[in-house]
């Protein structure tokens, strides 16, 4: 059973950075892709950024291009999303997510089939 976990979130001032972590645990799978999603409350899931993780494209949702990076270490089957010059609108919930079996990148929630618990991000103001 593979499961995915979440850790790096928390409070942090206006302009500072984050770097979010998610580890992949249980048996190993072979071509998927990565996502980072996010929920504020009261908003709907969107998505964020993604990678592929054979090849290593990247995507990322407008708002965040320039400021946040998604990076991958095989060895230690973990994604990270560094997230920089934060801004109180990033304030939500961020969740990995897997694509399993898939080598393009979505960016809707719906086709990816494996999510972690969640991490509390939080910029102040």
């Amino acid at each position: 059973q593979v499961q995915l976990v979440e850790s790096g979130g928390g409070l942090v001032q206006g302009g500072g950075s984050l770097r979010l972590s998610c580890a992949a645990s249980g048996r190993a799978f072979s071509n998927y892709v990565m996502g980072w999603f996010r929920q504020a409350p009261g908003k709907e899931r969107e998505f964020v950024a993604a990678i592929v993780w054979s090849g290593g494209s990247t995507y990322y949702t407008d708002s965040v291009k320039g400021r946040f990076t998604i990076s991958r270490d095989n060895a230690k089957n973990t994604v990270y999303l560094q997230m920089n010059s934060l801004k109180p609108e990033d304030t939500a919930v961020y969740y990995c997510a897997a694509d399993r079996g898939a080598s393009i990148i979505s960016t809707s929630p719906r086709v990816y089939d494996l999510w972690g618990q969640g991490t509390q991000v939080t910029v102040s103001s």
